[in-house]
């Protein structure tokens, strides 16, 4: 039970400080350098590569508690707890799967459209390049949380 408990906390921990880092960059760093507030592009890709590796840090830990807290809370079948196909909460697990994914995904594309020109010395073409995939990912990661509340809370079953 500790484990479980402890899968559940760090799952969270980690889900809120990614997608509200994604959300920072989408909605505060990003336009700053579009709208050149910066003198020079090494901020910039510190910044970047920091937030590529927390993306890639907390993708795994999501996978691995997220994983666990699955195959504890859920069954295949039906007959070891709720159905992860056709319970509502499972299915809302495997929605918070494919969100995962394209958070993950929108991530690695917006750092990568974004170091790809800031290399070039470039610092308000890359910023305006990568914003769409930052924005989209800010919006992914605020579903995965209101998903992860409903999962959490049980408000699905309340309606």
């Amino acid at each position: 039970m500790p484990v479980d408990a402890v899968s559940r906390i760090v799952h969270l921990v980690f889900a809120a400080v990614w997608a509200g880092s994604v959300f920072y960059v989408a909605f505060v760093v990003l336009p700053l350098a579009r709208d050149g507030a910066f003198n020079t592009t090494k901020p910039l890709e510190v910044l970047s590569s920091k937030l590529t590796m927390l993306s890639r840090v907390s993708a795994v830990v999501l996978l691995v508690t997220g994983g666990h807290l699955a195959g504890v809370l859920y069954s295949f079948d039906g007959e070891g707890g709720p159905s992860l196909f056709s319970s509502t909460n499972g299915q809302l697990v495997i929605l918070m799967l494919v969100l995962w994914v394209a958070l993950a995904a929108l991530v690695e594309i917006g750092a990568k459209r974004f170091e790809s020109g800031l290399n070039g010395k470039k610092l308000r073409e890359p910023a305006q390049n990568a914003l769409p995939m930052f924005r989209a990912a800010a919006v992914i990661g605020i579903l995965l949380l209101i998903v992860g509340g409903l999962i959490t809370t049980g408000f699905v079953h309340r309606l």
